[in-house]
């Protein structure tokens, strides 16, 4: 099997970090701005992702996304309607179109990551985890193309329905 060049990427970092590589990967391409899902080598899903309202970024208050080696930490949304707002990782019981604020909402899925590499998204200062950076759905789906988050990846609603079925927790994911 030829493997492709995100999958690659994801096993390169792995082997810098020490770790094996779970079954299951996802690729984060912030200039193509696409999500790539792997399993075992092969490509299972490809979803257009946005980002950060600022340019990428592992330091604490940046709102830029961060880069480098993380896992998918915990998983929180389990059956939850597509379109349910998070706050502070707990579902509102309301839908973002049921909320009378406008605002850039975490909904339907929350995939949390804990960052992987010491000192770059990991530790003091630069703590993927600490900095509450997601993949999560998004109440901005009309206008996608301008979603921008607080760090976080976005994804569509359905998607990261899609996502958050398929894969497990301890999951790696790549950003560059």
């Amino acid at each position: 099997m030829v493997l492709d060049k995100g999958y690659k990427r994801v096993l390169t970092a792995c082997a810098e970090q020490s770790v094996e590589p779970s079954k299951h990967v996802l690729y984060v391409s912030l200039g193509e701005q696409k999500l790539t899902h792997y399993h075992e080598g092969a490509q299972v899903a490809q979803y257009d992702c946005r980002f950060g309202i600022n340019p990428p970024s592992c330091v604490e208050n940046s709102l830029g996304t961060p880069t480098g080696l993380h896992f998918i930490d915990e998983k929180i949304g389990d059956g939850a309607p597509s379109g349910m707002v998070f706050i502070g990782r707990v579902p509102t019981g309301k839908r973002y179109w049921e909320h009378e604020e406008e605002r850039n909402f975490v909904t339907t899925r929350i995939l949390w990551l804990r960052g992987l590499v010491p000192g770059h998204n990991a530790g003091p200062g630069c703590d993927s985890h600490d900095r509450y950076i997601y993949i999560h759905g998004t109440n901005l789906e009309a206008d996608f193309d301008k979603a921008r988050s607080h760090g976080c990846v976005i994804l569509r609603n359905d998607e990261v329905i899609r996502l958050y079925d398929t894969v497990p927790s301890g999951t790696h994911v790549l950003i560059e």
